[in-house]
């Protein structure tokens, strides 16, 4: 009996641990991570091996992937200080520093597009610029495959000129001139590429003398094959005049900045200098969003107040061309001009613009030096106007509303001027306040007192 009891316990054990095993096989087999496939290399990108597991669309593809989706960031100081919520869209934040990113990419996109330039040719970019857009250009002519030739003027903060050294440019100082002059630094910048190009011509009629070949330039076609072959060529960027400038913004920038606010913003407060931002993201936000109030810092000096504000950019004794040195009298660099370029030409007519702010010496290094203490935020002399701009706009608002502004560019770039204890001190500009309180209160203008 006890043989019997014990056989029979044994099948049962026997049998309960098998279907166990079989069990927790099955569980297994079904729940085992299956092997994933080799992710597919992006078309863009060169034969790379990546790791199993990367997810492809969060890999920027070389330096151009590093420009633009800045993010958008409040000033939580000057929030507080004014109860409106105050943006600022993060330009530093592009691999060559500033803004200037985006439009160097969209020119030289451009240029290449339409054949004017070949990588890896020895065709050298050229501009005329006061650091910003020259130290862009560097980097991506070096990413790209180009020589870059900056000419500026000659009294710039010096951290400019050795960065521009460093990325491998050719920086050519010059005095500061009036535009009328021919040596002015754009002048200047759309000689020396003419002059590149005019001894490209020479070379190249030489070889096809000697080889009895025809000129792609002549027979109108142009293959990366025979495009190669010819001399090196040079490019005259000219950001003031060329609508790249205000494409990149309208293109790229504007969108970005609409998604980030999800359409939700009173009023837009910018400074320029090209015009191509202002004009980029006016054009694309006032028809979408219907209230908007864009608003224009403008530093001393600059003529452009005065033509929002006005309708002339100046008196005749100020007209471009009457001073010996600069047009633009201010430590501040980047923005102000007394011309109008063909980038902001595009929102001059049709009211795109609806008022002006002047933001004068004095209130830029305050602010500087407020974002420093109260935010951390160490910010370029352009972005200090706008911040200046922005809270004037928000006080005459009112509490509840949403300004958007830019931070352009970083502090590190205005070491030597604007940011130099000694220069500020040398202009009677020692910043003195520990609030806001260097912002003089100045009454609303009338399209304000509507809209709020």
């Amino acid at each position: 009996m006890l043989d019997r009891t014990s056989l029979a316990l044994g099948l049962l054990v026997g049998a309960s641990i098998s279907a166990a095993s079989c069990v927790l096989f099955l569980l297994s087999t079904t729940h085992r991570p299956r092997p994933r496939a080799r992710l597919p290399r992006p078309k863009s990108f060169r034969q790379s091996t990546f790791n199993l597991g990367i997810k492809t669309d969060d890999i920027r593809d070389g330096v151009a992937g590093l420009i633009g989706d800045t993010p958008l960031f409040r000033i939580s100081s000057l929030s507080e200080a004014t109860g409106c919520e105050i943006l600022a869209k993060a330009e530093f934040m592009n691999v060559g520093g500033s803004t200037k990113d985006r439009v160097a990419l969209g020119i030289i996109d451009e240029a290449e597009a339409h054949g004017h330039i070949v990588p890896h040719r020895g065709d050298t970019i050229f501009e005329g610029t006061v650091g910003s857009t020259g130290i862009s250009l560097a980097v991506i002519a070096r990413a790209r495959g180009y020589l870059c030739h900056i000419v500026m003027p000659d009294d710039q903060a010096q951290e400019k000129y050795d960065l521009l050294e460093k990325l491998g440019a050719t920086v050519e100082k010059v005095r500061p001139v009036s535009i009328v002059d021919r040596n002015h630094f754009v002048n200047l910048a759309r000689r020396r590429a003419a002059d590149m190009n005019r001894e490209a011509d020479r070379l190249d009629a030489e070889a096809e003398a000697a080889s009895g070949s025809v000129s792609p330039s002549v027979s109108g076609t142009t293959t990366p094959e025979t495009s190669t072959k010819k001399a090196p060529r040079g490019y005259f960027c000219d950001q003031f005049e060329n609508l790249a400038n205000f494409n990149t913004h309208y293109a790229t920038t504007a969108p970005e900045l609409y998604s980030q606010t999800n359409g939700q913003i009173d009023a837009l407060v910018l400074g320029a200098g090209t015009g191509g931002t202002l004009a980029g993201l006016t054009r694309y936000l006032k028809p979408r969003i219907r209230k908007l109030l864009v608003v224009l810092a403008d530093p001393t000096g600059s003529g452009l107040y005065h033509k929002i504000k006005h309708g002339i950019m100046y008196a005749p004794t100020e007209q471009e061309g009457k001073r010996k040195r600069h047009q633009v009298d201010t430590v501040v660099e980047g923005v102000g001009i007394n011309r109008l370029t063909k980038n902001f030409e595009k929102i001059v007519a049709g009211g795109y613009v609806d008022e002006a702010v002047h933001v004068n010496d004095r209130e830029a290094v305050e602010m500087s030096r407020y974002l420093v203490r109260k935010d951390g935020l160490f910010v370029g002399s352009s972005s200090a106007v706008n911040c200046v701009a922005a809270v004037r706009v928000a006080r005459q608002l009112g509490p509840g509303h949403t300004i958007v502004t830019m931070i352009c560019d970083h502090g590190t770039r205005h070491l030597t001027k604007f940011w130099s204890d000694s220069y500020i001190e040398a202009q009677g500009l020692t910043p003195r306040a520990t609030g806001l309180e260097f912002l003089e209160d100045r009454p609303a203008p009338e399209l304000f007192v509507q809209i709020a």
